[in-house]
């Protein structure tokens, strides 16, 4: 009977050691003001720059260098916040109804750089022949 018990108490033992490894910690913190701040405005820099390539002048310049607008579209949804940050004040500097070039050039060497780097696939002329 003892032994019984015994054997028992080692399985029980044995059972709760295993798996006091499986154990999971959980972390809580309180979202701060500035996480979100920034949350809204890395949204409106992609939107800003979204509806700056819903353009038809812009898609137009895109056809002729190439790029289709939903490739565009998918690397601007890829950019870190960061470099759309970057990109919507370059397009908020430009002057109103002016030369879209200098923009234009900027995404075209963009995506360029990104399919050098093998982040995305745009150009085929960057593909290496293996």
């Amino acid at each position: 009977m003892i032994a019984t018990i015994k054997r028992w108490f080692v399985c029980a033992l044995l059972g709760a050691f295993s798996f006091v490894g499986f154990t999971q910690t959980v972390q809580a913190a309180m979202i701060g003001t500035e996480q979100i701040h920034a949350a809204n405005v890395a949204a409106e820099n992609r939107a800003r720059i979204a509806a700056a390539l819903d353009r038809p002048e812009v898609i137009d310049q895109l056809e002729k260098m190439g790029v289709s607008p939903t490739d565009a579209q998918a690397r601007v949804a890829a950019l870190t916040d960061e470099e759309a940050a970057n990109l919507a004040t370059k397009i908020n500097s430009m002057p109103a109804g002016g030369d879209v070039l200098g923009a234009l050039v900027f995404i075209f060497v963009l995506l360029l750089v990104t399919d050098i780097l093998g982040l995305t696939k745009v150009y085929p002329f960057t593909r290496s022949r293996r």
